[in-house]
């Protein structure tokens, strides 16, 4: 069907999709994998310009009609169960994964995403001037040489959702962007629940709720892994600056918050935490933790964990086991500890050891696959039914 010309391929993709295309997916594919390059390209004004993996999709729609859905058409699916959208989705995850796939495009919106957020860029100077700054669902604070990184969605446990990312994304940027920080700490804040009033909870997972009732995005998988999960392990691409991290996990650090211990370089965690990836009750997958994971605890033990909902214990993960009461000190210690050799070489030894690891290729390819496969399962009946019999989530109230 198409010819190569990119103009006219273009035209005859549009055409098809307006109308009752048999395989809408399988010709999206057919158009990228002739013309992702030049569209990226195009889109990016051959890479002057930054646009991150959510501006890229919806300037795809516009410039392609039918590649991918317009703004006004997830909107308005938004507003319907999960169980009952049309899947408009798919196709920007189609998208990315053949932006990621290629080389160049792939590095190229790597490095965008990796680059401040305009949140962060907007309460830099006030952050740098009073070394706080609450944005919301997250919040930052600097004291003397270290920058703790909170989150903060107190009513859900500290779950992430579409409310949480943005804001965290900014915290840890300006963490990162501070010359006064030496090390930043990754902790969750008190939460509101009576079963656990007045605790501290790292991270309770993903939303379960509000993702049975549509109103987790798409986008918010491959924005949250592009952006702050990969800015905590590689930092930030301009200007290029990382620093040591260290997660300090409470009570849960469930889907997401186990997520995150996989990208820091120190991990204490509170006696008795639950580590657990439940990506098998989900239907979905775990972030980057399929990468991560097997590094930490051997690819048997990553399957056990990932593909039977194993329980891992937190001494599996954890550098140190920290007694109830005990964590504000700990991290006091475990910051001045990581500090005293210079930071200068701590980041310097994190980078040999992320290029023996993770080398940025790796991590392009994973996520071309993982952009792709997370939009399937997304809108796959199997997340409904999921959701449903392992989190009853049909009979939860907001």
């Amino acid at each position: 069907m198409f010819d190569g010309d990119f103009e006219r391929d273009a035209a005859r993709l549009s055409e098809r999709l307006d109308g009752f295309a048999d395989d809408p997916h399988g010709l999206r594919d057919a158009f990228l994998e002739r013309h992702v390059h030049t569209l990226y390209a195009q889109l990016t004004d051959d890479g002057k310009d930054g646009l991150r993996a959510d501006d890229l999709v919806y300037a795809a729609a516009d410039r392609v009609p039918g590649l991918t859905p317009s703004r006004d058409q997830v909107e308005r699916e938004r507003e319907r169960f999960q169980k009952d959208k049309e899947g408009y989705e798919i196709a920007q995850g189609q998208l990315l994964g053949h932006v990621l796939a290629n080389p160049d495009a792939g590095t190229h919106l790597i490095d965008v995403m990796l680059r401040p957020t305009q949140l962060a860029l907007d309460h830099q100077d006030d952050y740098q001037k009073t070394g706080y700054a609450n944005l919301g669902t997250a919040s930052v604070t600097r004291r003397g040489n270290v920058g703790t990184v909170e989150l903060s969605n107190p009513r859900y446990l500290n779950a992430e959702d579409d409310t949480t990312t943005g804001p965290l994304e900014a915290a840890i940027d300006l963490v990162l962007l501070d010359p006064q920080v030496e090390i930043a700490v990754l902790r969750g804040g008190i939460v509101e629940h009576p079963r656990y009033a007045g605790r501290r909870i790292f991270g309770a997972g993903l939303n379960l709720t509000h993702l049975y009732r549509g109103q987790i995005s798409y986008l918010f998988f491959p924005m949250r892994d592009l952006g702050l999960v990969h800015k905590i392990y590689r930092g930030l691409s301009r200007p290029e600056t990382e620093k040591l991290w260290i997660a300090a996990a409470e009570t849960f650090a469930i889907g997401g918050g186990c997520q995150l211990l996989l990208v820091a370089d120190h991990i204490l965690a509170e006696e008795n935490t639950r580590c657990t990836l439940p990506a098998r009750n989900e239907g979905i997958i775990p972030g980057a933790a399929n990468l991560r994971l097997p590094r930490f605890v051997g690819d048997r033990r990553a399957r056990q964990a990932i593909l039977s909902d194993r329980e891992l214990a937190p001494e599996e993960l954890a550098d140190d086991i920290v007694a109830p009461g005990e964590m504000d000190a700990y991290i006091e210690r475990t910051a001045t500890h990581l500090a005293s050799a210079g930071a200068v070489s701590g980041v310097a030894n994190r980078r040999a050891l992320r290029i023996g690891q993770e080398p940025l290729s790796t991590f392009r390819e994973y996520m071309a696959t993982y952009s792709r496969e997370q939009a399937v399962c997304h809108f796959s009946p199997a997340l409904i039914r999921n959701l449903e019999e392992n989190w009853r989530a049909h009979e939860r109230q907001d």
